[in-house]
């Protein structure tokens, strides 16, 4: 879907944006309010204290901070084996009245706003903007696919004083395989398997997934339902969704979404190719990195990076770093301070790592990603396939080899690997799935 927005009748009206207080939603959100701000509309930001983002990159914007208690709690993350869900519900309780004071104040003022755009993940806001009179549009950070598969898993349950029940629906002498596959995806949930079911069954929504296929789940069923629940009703209440995606390349979901969303969807995506080049990024960013790279091979260098939040062991760490020396290629590893559980930065390299690989090898704390794959050097991007890198590096046609670690990186993952549709419009991009395990001689 397309939307030309007049200058004219956008001009000196404000929009409201909120987002999670995450790089991959900060990022997205922050592109968009670009978009919006190229077509005549005033951006207010208003954001938590919790990596609050760099005013400077913005100075037209105008920026406000909330409170949310969350630099303390989120230090427990991920030793605590708290569940991602308990931390994004407990921002949900304690950013209510922060917030609502907030917008009342702006919505107090004489200049007008248009209407306020939240991440979905903030589902509390829309009971905000209703006691306000405010329309509410959602910023849908994940993939069109992602909240199809979240639909079907939440159509074919319950949760009935938090107890997660499931309806089971079975087609000859098969269960339905996507009851399996989302019950194994999202729940973590085992059930008993007679011979009768065809593990290597694709999966119905999803062709490129089979019963077999097992992805991150949650620890914490009763918490993750409400979670996926109060986001979706919260979302098909708003006054539209808008997506970080375009037609093109989710068709098939978008008709799903539109048929189960009766509410104006927008793919304004990909955001990074129409948002300014001001930097989002919360970490900072190493770019002395892009003249090593000018040195390099056309398509002769591996790039890799898990993404912002992930975190992994130290033997995983150790596994990735001998994967890499042994390709004998050259590489840009970005290793995230606090990446690998137990250390503060790369200290756990194996013995003589730097001085084997000389200067085929960079170790960055962080790059800017975009300019990294549009590269002429880059060759292969190692991912973790979260949403903003998958299209990232699918708009520069760069091959990725998939590491999925959490949440909804299996089912993109296998949609990356598998899908027709993939390869016929990227020009067979050629992307291969590793799963998450990480092996030295893979």
């Amino acid at each position: 879907m397309e939307i030309v927005i007049g200058k004219a009748s956008a001009r000196r009206r404000r929009i409201v944006l909120f987002p999670m207080p995450f790089q991959g939603h900060i990022t997205p959100m922050l592109q968009l309010a670009n978009i919006l701000h190229t077509q005549g509309f005033k951006i207010t930001i208003i954001h938590t204290e919790y990596n609050s983002p760099n005013y400077s990159n913005y100075p037209r914007f105008t920026f406000k901070s909330i409170s949310d208690d969350f630099s303390e709690v989120v230090k427990q993350f991920p030793e605590a084996g708290l569940d991602l869900s308990y931390y994004l519900r407990y921002l949900n309780k304690t950013c209510v009245d922060p917030f609502r004071n907030c917008l009342a104040e702006l919505l107090a003022d004489e200049e007008k706003v248009s209407c306020m755009i939240t991440d979905a993940g903030f589902y509390f806001t829309q009971a905000v903007a209703d006691a306000l009179k405010i329309p509410r549009l959602v910023l849908q950070t994940n993939s069109l696919a992602c909240i199809v598969a979240c639909d079907i898993i939440l159509s074919l349950s319950t949760f009935p004083k938090g107890q997660v029940t499931f309806k089971l629906t079975y087609i000859g002498t098969h269960i339905h395989s996507s009851i399996l596959y989302f019950m194994f995806y999202i729940y973590r949930i085992e059930p008993k398997l007679t011979d009768s079911v065809d593990h290597e069954a694709r999966v119905m929504e999803f062709p490129p997934l089979k019963v077999k296929d097992v992805g991150k789940g949650t620890i914490d069923h009763k918490g993750m339902g409400e979670l996926m629940i109060n986001t979706r009703n919260q979302m098909k209440a708003s006054s539209g969704i808008i997506w970080n995606t375009f037609k093109e390349l989710e068709e098939s979901a978008l008709e799903t979404i539109c048929q189960g969303y009766r509410i104006p969807n927008f793919t304004l995506g990909p955001f990074h190719k129409y948002s300014t080049a001001s930097s989002s990024s919360l970490i900072e960013q190493d770019r002395n990195i892009l003249s090593w790279l000018d040195t390099q091979a056309p398509k002769s260098v591996i790039y890799v990076s898990f993404g912002s939040i992930t975190c992994i062991t130290d033997s995983e760490f150790q596994e990735v770093a001998h994967g890499l020396a042994n390709t004998g290629l050259p590489f840009l590893w970005v290793v995230r301070p606090g990446m690998v559980r137990g250390s503060e930065w790369f200290e756990s390299l194996p013995e003589k790592f730097l001085e084997s690989v000389g200067d085929k090898g960079r170790i960055v704390k962080w790059s800017p990603q975009p300019k990294v794959l549009a590269h002429p050097a880059t060759g292969c991007f190692w991912t973790h396939t979260g949403w903003n890198s998958t299209l990232e590096s699918i708009c520069e046609g760069v091959p990725m080899v998939c590491s999925p670690c959490m949440a909804d990186q299996t089912d993109k993952c296998k949609m990356c690997v598998q899908r027709l549709e993939y390869w016929r419009f990227f020009w067979r991009t050629g992307l291969k799935g590793l799963g998450s395990r990480m092996r030295s001689k893979e």
